[in-house]
């Protein structure tokens, strides 16, 4: 069973299945070599990148994160100064620390391979890493598959979740979730907060899940603090700060005034992930501004706001987070923008309801009409980069979360549309969906805008 950890995960940018992935992949391998001791043994060390990963990774850090996970780092808790220096010192050096004893020569440009050419088998997103002795024979592989939100799959390893098996409330889909909520007369953030008890107290729970909305808001408040142009060449100028600024400055009353707040806070986050800063999977990184906009909108601009109002948020958005993990993708590269922008507009329309003490009815309808208006988009990156569209269709994708829950309450969750219904359909339209829509840079904007 998932956990809404596995949703939740501090993150480095610009990428969770791009970025965190091979970092994670690059880490367990590390780890694999030090616990067969065998990494005295290893001389050279080749990551070779495939699918969506090759053609889009350059611009999304992957060398930056098998550079990070070979020399022992983890995303949750690498400091953000270490990632910077540790990349400056492997380029200075050519050479990277596979265990406290062994320190072999690293060069970038060639012990990491972008290969375009070969068909990857599984996922787009895939990852070989390969040990070599001083002879040249290969003492270590390991194929990876990073699948997004930061999940990675090793091929010949069974399936590792958060959560233990003997969950008290395991579920499958909505309608299961739905109808043991209604057995048990409870509502779907109590649900989700009994499974997690299976892994830790009810104080530990509560302190991590308010921990992750801790760097959430601190991301928020780093974006809305940082200016200048992000790096990768398309000369994107950060707009948050400024906007940030005239909206405090303006005196006028505006009935679309937590609109524009909604839209900016989205933004911050995510210029701070396209710069490589620090932030949580929600369910992925190029989708991780939604939900911290939206429960910022809730703390600011709706009645009786508080913080049990914001883990019954995120315990609702992760219970929805694991339904699309469960039953469809939270991949760009498998299913394109509507698994990774579409889902977290889902969650936090979700999670909004739950926030505002709706019921379980309007929670789903919510869910269901977020993502039944993101149904086929496409992620199509100018330049790989996650810039553009990437910084604004978090803020579009926060404000219509909004609108969703509105309408579900207002209508008091009536809906012809199940979410189990939409979940089907988003993957359904995400396998007809060509490669070139998919996180490949190879067709939409990426190819229509070619410099910007």
């Amino acid at each position: 069973m998932y956990s809404i950890f596995d949703i939740f995960k501090v993150s480095i940018g610009p990428s969770s299945s791009h970025t965190m992935g091979p970092m994670i992949a690059a880490k367990h391998f590390r780890d694999l070599l030090i616990n067969k001791s065998i990494d005295s043994e290893v001389n050279k060390i080749n990551a070779v990148l495939f699918g969506s990963l090759a053609y889009t990774g350059k611009a999304h850090g992957s060398e930056k994160g098998v550079v990070l996970g070979l020399e022992g780092y983890s995303p949750e808790t690498i400091k953000a100064n270490e990632i910077k220096s540790t990349i400056t010192k492997v380029k200075r050096t050519k050479s990277i620390s596979i265990s406290s004893s062994n320190k072999i020569q690293f060069i970038i440009d060639e012990n990491i391979i972008f290969d375009t050419k070969t068909s990857p088998k599984g996922h787009s997103n895939t990852l070989e890493i390969i040990a070599y002795d001083k002879n040249h024979n290969e003492i270590l592989k390991k194929t990876y598959q990073s699948i997004g939100g930061g999940f990675i799959r090793v091929k010949g390893e069974r399936k590792r979740f958060a959560l233990p098996k003997e969950s008290p409330y395991e579920f499958d889909s909505c309608d299961q979730l739905i109808q043991m909520c209604k057995k048990n007369k409870m509502k779907i953030d109590e649900l989700t907060l009994e499974n997690e008890l299976a892994n830790m107290s009810k104080t530990e729970l509560r302190k991590k899940i308010l921990s992750i909305w801790q760097v959430m808001n601190e991301c928020i408040e780093s974006g809305l603090n940082t200016e200048g142009v992000l790096d990768g060449g398309l000369k994107v100028k950060r707009r948050a700060a400024k906007i940030y600024r005239q909206l405090n400055k303006s005196r006028k009353l505006d009935p679309l005034k937590a609109m524009d707040f909604t839209d900016v806070y989205a933004m911050a986050v995510n210029e701070e992930n396209a710069s490589g800063g620090k932030l949580v999977t929600a369910p992925t990184n190029g989708a991780a501004g939604i939900i911290p906009a939206v429960i910022r909108y809730y703390l600011e601009f709706t009645r009786n706001s508080n913080k049990e109002g914001i883990i019954r948020f995120l315990l609702t958005a992760g219970s929805i987070g694991i339904l699309y993990k469960k039953n469809a993708s939270i991949s760009g590269a498998e299913v394109g923008c509507q698994g990774e922008v579409g889902v977290a507009c889902s969650m936090a329309a979700g999670g909004l309801v739950s926030a505002l003490g709706g019921s379980n009815k309007e929670i789903e309808c919510a869910a269901e009409i977020a993502m039944e208006h993101n149904l086929g988009l496409t992620c199509d990156p100018i330049k790989g980069l996650v810039q553009i569209p990437c910084i604004e269709r978090n803020a579009m994708g926060a404000v219509k979360s909004i609108n969703a829950a509105r309408l579900s309450m207002l209508g008091k969750g009536t809906h012809k549309v199940t979410l189990d219904q939409v979940i089907k359909t988003m993957m359904d339209t995400g396998k007809d969906m060509q490669s070139i829509y998919k996180e490949t840079a190879q067709g939409g904007l990426a190819v229509n805008v070619v410099e910007c």
